[in-house]
């Protein structure tokens, strides 16, 4: 007997209550499993999505936008290679790189931060739950711009969490609002609507390329250089 398709709402429900359980996995409970957590929530929320009556095209993942989704992954990759470029070689921006959090690692663990830990704890779950498997149920229900809204919405209150101390980590942030409990809301309010917008430009991407390999790439190089100038530049 075949299994029977999971309505829409219902599977907007799943995806959410599974991610509030990945958020706190990853930030309060299970830490050091963030990789294996990121690789099994992608897999159960692209399973929701199937069972939803979801398919590789509406997940992003077609093979008539493969190509064009690698041509978008490397310009992204390479306008950001010189935006941080610039960024290095400008002494008003250079201290924006400093992170307290990578300042004490070694050459290896930054390469593992760059090529595993980043395209796998972090890129892999959030574009497929945030650009792929929610932007696509939402677009069921709502227009584009609508689902960009409400996906990238979520996705600022994913970083609600993992931005709680990021005035302490971050001394040019620390310098500005300083290290008291009302500097760290500042600053987290902040990083919420900061990655709120910066999901309704992925969104855009995803949309506009047809493919989730482009906001994937520029969510790879945002991060993952981020780490390797910041550590270049010691």
């Amino acid at each position: 007997m075949p299994v029977p398709r999971l309505p829409t709402p219902a599977a907007l429900v799943a995806v959410v209550a599974v991610l509030v359980a990945a958020n706190l996995l990853d930030n309060r409970w299970a830490r050091s499993w963030s990789l294996l957590t990121a690789v099994a929530v992608s897999g159960v929320l692209v399973a929701v999505l199937f069972w939803a009556g979801g398919d590789r095209s509406e997940l992003g993942f077609g093979r008539n936008t493969l190509v064009d989704g690698v041509r978008w992954a490397v310009a992204l990759i390479g306008i950001v290679a010189a935006v941080y470029l610039c960024g290095a070689l400008v002494p008003v921006t250079r201290g924006l790189f400093a992170d307290q959090r990578t300042d004490v690692l070694s050459g290896p663990e930054i390469a593992f931060k760059a090529l595993v830990a980043v395209p796998v704890g972090t890129v892999l779950l959030e574009e497929i739950a945030f650009r792929g498997v929610l932007f696509a149920l939402l677009r069921r229900l709502r227009t584009a711009t609508t689902a960009a809204v409400l996906s990238s919405v979520l996705f600022g209150l994913w970083h609600i969490l993992p931005s709680l101390n990021l005035n302490r980590d971050k001394p040019t942030l620390g310098s500005v609002f300083g290290e008291s409990v009302a500097g760290a809301v500042l600053v987290d309010v902040g990083a919420v609507l900061f990655t709120a917008l910066a999901g309704c430009l992925l969104c855009w991407l995803r949309d506009r390329s047809g493919s989730l390999l482009a906001p994937m790439a520029l969510h790879w190089a945002v991060n993952a250089l981020g780490y390797a100038v910041g550590f270049l530049l010691r």
